[in-house]
């Protein structure tokens, strides 16, 4: 049942965690714990997700727990497709103005995997911000730099080493009063590090990589909002092991893979698939290494995920149509028995 008596007021707040389906939710009178209505749930916006700001409903009747009745419209939202078969939308974070995607210099960086992370984070609207941990332990970190601004073109790349607390100056300028910031990253990248060290003291213990992959455990089990002692806030997430990409806005591509579109207007072809056609400005790129192959791959890659999604939730929004429809016509049916009698 979802009505439990007159509520004693409404009040606005922020998603701070989300834990076993309770909600720790910030608001002007303090910190509390809310239940969100099941309309709420399964309404087009979807569960909230931290970061959002939401209605809070609270009740003088003892033993009733407060409860979000409304999300508010999102300026940002930071979405991943589920992992798994299913094709749904997950909401790692919302309401951001930058997300800091943290990739090690020790070994785990990769960039394919950071063009994945700069074509999801502009889908949700807010700024990329890469940044490079452990560049103590970089023989080079100005290459590993060099090498983060070529998958990452107009991206600002900033290289630290958080244990030291070194470089994190630019950082700080994205964490200013009423700015919120979004941490993504594998596990063993440094979050939990560098969001001590943006904190000042230690707020989450880390955990040790191991020496054979340069894999780190989880030390992030789920997702909050911290405050900063700049007055800014920080979404810290847990490692993320599976990436796909939720919005089929084509746009966000095109800005990431921006070097690749530009080639793309000297084509002979406007419909050049840039694989064998003649006279392919992107294929001559790649032959005189002005254009790297992997990136053009990953770049085809995920405009065919895109397209598969596409039709993966062009079909299931079919079916979820049918059995609307299929439900309606039961319930006519039923009515019509009904007056029989």
């Amino acid at each position: 049942m979802e009505s439990a008596g007159a509520p004693e007021h409404l009040f606005p707040a922020r998603v701070v965690s989300i834990s076993r389906g309770v909600f720790h939710v910030a608001a002007a009178q303090g910190e509390i714990d809310a239940r969100v209505l099941k309309r709420v749930r399964t309404s087009a916006t979807g569960a909230p997700a931290v970061g959002d700001w939401v209605v809070v409903e609270s009740f003088s009747v003892p033993g009733v727990d407060p409860r979000i009745v409304h999300v508010l419209d999102r300026r940002s939202r930071l979405s991943r497709k589920a992992a798994g078969a299913r094709t749904q939308e997950q909401v790692v974070a919302a309401n951001v103005d930058a997300v800091f995607l943290v990739m090690g210099l020790d070994g785990d960086f990769n960039p394919r995997r950071l063009e994945r992370f700069v074509a999801m984070v502009r889908e949700s609207g807010a700024e990329p911000v890469v940044v490079l941990t452990k560049a103590d332990l970089c023989t080079d970190p100005e290459a590993g730099r060099a090498r983060a601004e070529q998958a990452a073109p107009g991206t600002t790349v900033v290289a630290v080493n958080a244990l030291a607390g070194e470089n994190l100056e630019p950082l700080a300028e994205h964490l200013a009063t009423g700015s919120t910031v979004a941490m993504v990253g594998s596990s063993g990248a440094g979050k939990s590090t560098l969001l001590n060290a943006l904190c000042g003291e230690v707020v989450m213990h880390t955990a040790p990589v191991r020496e054979s992959d340069d894999r780190g455990r989880h030390t992030t089990t789920h997702r909050r909002l911290v405050q900063l002692p700049g007055g800014g806030l920080l979404i810290d997430n847990p490692g993320i092991r599976e990436l796909q990409l939720w919005a089929d806005d084509e746009g966000s591509l095109e800005e990431t893979f921006d070097d690749i579109e530009e080639l793309a207007v000297g084509c002979r072809f406007r419909d050049c698939g840039h694989g064998r056609e003649p006279g392919c400005a992107v294929q001559a790129a790649i032959r005189d290494s002005s254009l790297d192959p992997a990136r053009l791959r990953n770049y085809n890659d995920l405009r065919e995920e895109q397209r598969r999604l596409e039709q993966r939730r062009d079909e299931a929004s079919r079916r979820a149509g049918e059995r609307k429809l299929g439900a309606f016509y039961k319930s006519v049916q039923q009515a019509k028995k009904n007056r029989r009698w």
